[in-house]
């Protein structure tokens, strides 16, 4: 059975401007851009030695003193590539050129309004802007993708993220200590992604959690995503599980009238160094309902990144129509992960209130 899973690459080579050297830059941009084979011209960080050395180890010809050099000398052609902080958002997309490409890192902004103050900024100044939610192009979800635009597992009526592992959030130093932790800079991937699938919710129910010896914000979420009286959507997330590998878990299920599909998603495993992911799937129209085992070139890290660059790439070039995590379609994911924070303030029905009369 052939599943096509790979993401199209762009026809023409659009250099690479890289604005912020943090981990992520290192460990997942460039590795994947060196695979893809996508040019990088150049890049630039507050702290010049950090852009140094990654220029040094991945031969970028470039180091720039600050974003308004990168921006003169970058070629006509370039494609811009965000990775800093939120709150840096605004005043760097303000001195990119008009009509430039430009891909931002997620989340779009730490609030709803930031968010929005982010694609009126993109719509004055045009620009081909993308939030590089590029869990949607990882093989495993583009695997699945393929399934079930094929008809394969039948209509989707349920599907699931459960994430129950132990994140070491230290290793994130800048983004650990902020107030909105759990949804808006993990589980934010799963709701995009069941947006993606499912298209925008009709409300949304939501709890996020701290731990009560733990000095961070939130570290376990539940989202419930309404979709009606029979597409099941929800999200489990629980960074606290620190208890031995036996009983933790990563994955994404989907279920559908003729079949299933679950990927477990070996990147956040031991992170940062990993497990290999399982894709397996069941179809119930074969001669029994054995789960099957799919071979997946890539994971999540770094090969997901090749897809939201190469999508913004050809979106610039004009061979797709279609920008897949455009600031356009990402407000709506923005939306929903606000709404799970009024959920989570707001609460559930007050029992004593409901039923006083009883």
């Amino acid at each position: 059975m052939e599943i096509i899973y790979k993401p199209q690459l762009p026809e023409t080579i659009q250099p690479v401007i890289i604005i912020g050297a943090g981990g992520i830059v290192a460990d997942a941009h460039l590795p994947a851009y060196k695979k893809a084979g996508f040019m990088v011209h150049g890049i630039v960080n507050r702290t010049k030695a950090k852009a140094e050395k990654l220029a040094a180890a991945f031969q970028i010809p470039n180091v720039y003193e600050s974003v308004a050099e990168a921006v003169a000398k970058a070629p006509a052609n370039a494609v811009y590539d965000l990775t800093i902080m939120p709150e840096q958002y605004i005043e760097v997309l303000e001195q990119l050129p008009d009509g430039a490409a430009v891909l931002i890192q997620k989340p779009m902004g730490d609030h709803f309004k930031q968010a929005n103050e982010i694609l009126q900024l993109c719509r004055k100044k045009k620009l081909i802007a993308a939030i590089n939610f590029q869990l949607r192009f990882a093989p495993f979800v583009s695997a699945a993708r393929y399934m079930i635009e094929q008809g394969m597992i039948g209509e989707l009526y349920d599907m699931e993220v459960r994430v129950t592992i132990k994140t070491p959030w230290e290793i994130f130093p800048h983004v650990m200590v902020h107030p909105r932790l759990e949804i808006l800079y993990h589980s934010i991937h799963y709701v995009d992604l069941l947006r993606s699938f499912l298209g925008d919710p009709k409300t949304v129910m939501a709890k996020t959690l701290k731990h009560p010896a733990k000095p961070l914000s939130s570290s376990r979420s539940t989202i419930l995503l309404d979709y009606g009286d029979t597409m099941h959507a929800v999200i489990n997330t629980n960074h606290d599980h620190d208890f031995g590998a036996h009983n933790q878990e990563c994955f994404i299920k989907w279920e559908g009238t003729k079949g299933a599909i679950k990927a477990s998603v070996g990147l956040l495993m031991d992170y940062p160094h990993g497990i290999p992911d399982v894709f397996e799937y069941c179809l119930k129209d074969e001669s029994s309902s054995e789960w099957k085992r799919l071979e997946l070139e890539g994971s999540w890290f770094p090969e997901a990144f090749i897809g939201t660059m190469a999508n913004l790439m050809r979106c610039k070039e004009g061979s797709s129509d279609v920008l897949y995590t455009s600031v356009e379609d990402v407000i709506k994911t923005m939306a929903v992960v606000e709404s799970a924070y009024i959920s989570s303030e707001i609460g559930g029905v007050k029992l004593d209130e409901q039923f006083k009369n009883n």
